[in-house]
């Protein structure tokens, strides 16, 4: 995944694995103050979306469950397969940048999370603008339907209820759009990137603790062997231009909102175990004790990897994959509270829709009979 790194007065990989001749001529070297504003702010945007994330996450799936949708959720097998897929993913990019222009690939790139970046971005404005809009709008409510095939063969493709005030919001967004488009701002670039990783931990869903632990460890030694064992994470990432990274500069003090001296880190290091503590946070929940100790301890153990990750870093003077800090202290942490709490067993017997299974035994049970009676 993405890595934490500075920029400084040494060639340093950055959190996308961007190269960069940090040199005094180009960039104002960070000064003390500049960097430690520059790792408090990477830091409270690296919680924010967690917190947030996790507790949508609940209602998120509480909906679900009201609804009776069946959830996407992620299998063991799944997990064990993702890191290969992204390896497979990564290498793939690599070869598509050796072969076609860079600029044309990413101008593909732009356009294509400048919406998405805009749907992220509304998605979570949405709920605060339909508070912060006066009763006196002359709203009016919409419902698009869009279907294919005809009678028995008829599937709905999308079914989107929405407002005027759903666009307003959707203007609103599209301006930072634009304004990321135009200008590829840092501020812009973060304000998709809080909307990606918060929406990421909303609606990724891991259903069993196993699961998660089978996911970070792949990821793990992924992040590991494509940051340390080759170049080529450096290579895709020196080409590819998106808002897949927070970014902060270390020259606020001396340049203001121009300035470009950045410390960054990348969303695949909020989202993944972002993930893993909405679960824990569930699971809290789960167990109907008015209490979130498994939440808390993970978060802090996210926080605790966070500050090892650029304390190493800034000793070391050289970019860190942050899962090699903060999937120790994510699953760890957690297990260990479990283990002096006596609940290691009910926290991998934790299913967070076991009644999805249910039904399905349910249903094969019932197909038996029929197909017992039938014999």
């Amino acid at each position: 995944m993405d890595n934490m790194t500075e920029s400084g007065n040494v060639p340093v990989v950055n959190a996308t694995g961007n190269e960069t001749a940090g040199n005094a001529t180009a960039k104002i070297p960070a000064t003390p103050e500049g960097m430690a504003i520059a790792y408090g702010s990477l830091v409270i945007m690296a919680i924010l979306p967690i917190l947030f994330g996790a507790f949508r996450s609940v209602k998120y799936h509480q909906d679900q469950k009201d609804s009776g949708e069946k959830p996407e959720t992620m299998s063991s097998k799944d997990a064990a397969m993702f890191p290969l897929i992204a390896s497979g993913t990564l290498f793939g990019i690599y070869l598509v940048f050796q072969i076609f222009s860079k600029e044309h690939i990413n101008l593909l790139l732009t356009v294509y999370f400048f919406f998405l970046g805009v749907l992220a971005l509304a998605h979570i404005a949405s709920p605060y603008f339909a508070k912060l809009i006066p009763n006196s709008f002359p709203n009016m409510e919409y419902h698009l339907i869009f279907t294919q095939g005809k009678k028995e063969k008829k599937e709905e493709l999308m079914n989107y209820e929405f407002d005027r005030k759903d666009l307003v919001c959707l203007l609103c967004c599209g301006a930072v759009g634009v304004w990321y488009l135009v200008k590829k701002h840092w501020i812009a670039n973060n304000l998709f990137g809080l909307a990606f990783a918060v929406n990421g931990v909303e609606i990724l869903s891991l259903n069993r603790v196993s699961t998660g632990c089978i996911l970070l460890g792949g990821l793990f030694i992924y992040d590991i062997f494509w940051v340390f064992g080759t170049n080529v994470m450096v290579t895709v990432a020196k080409s590819f231009e998106a808002p897949i990274k927070l970014v902060f500069p270390q020259d606020l003090l001396e340049k203001g909102l121009a300035a470009n001296n950045f410390a960054m880190l990348g969303l695949g290091d909020i989202v993944i175990p972002g993930i893993f503590i909405a679960l824990l946070l569930r699971f809290d929940i789960s167990l109907k004790k008015n209490s979130k100790t498994y939440f808390y301890a993970s978060f802090i153990a996210y926080f605790l990897g966070l500050m090892m990750t650029i304390v190493v870093m800034h000793f070391f003077k050289h970019a860190q994959p942050a899962l090699l800090y903060l999937v120790p202290a994510c699953i760890g942490i957690p297990l260990l509270t479990a283990l002096v709490k006596g609940e290691i067993k009910e926290m991998f017997s934790f299913e967070d829709h076991p009644e999805e299974k249910e039904k399905e035994k349910k249903e094969e049970k019932e197909k038996e009979k029929k197909a017992k009676k039938e014999k």
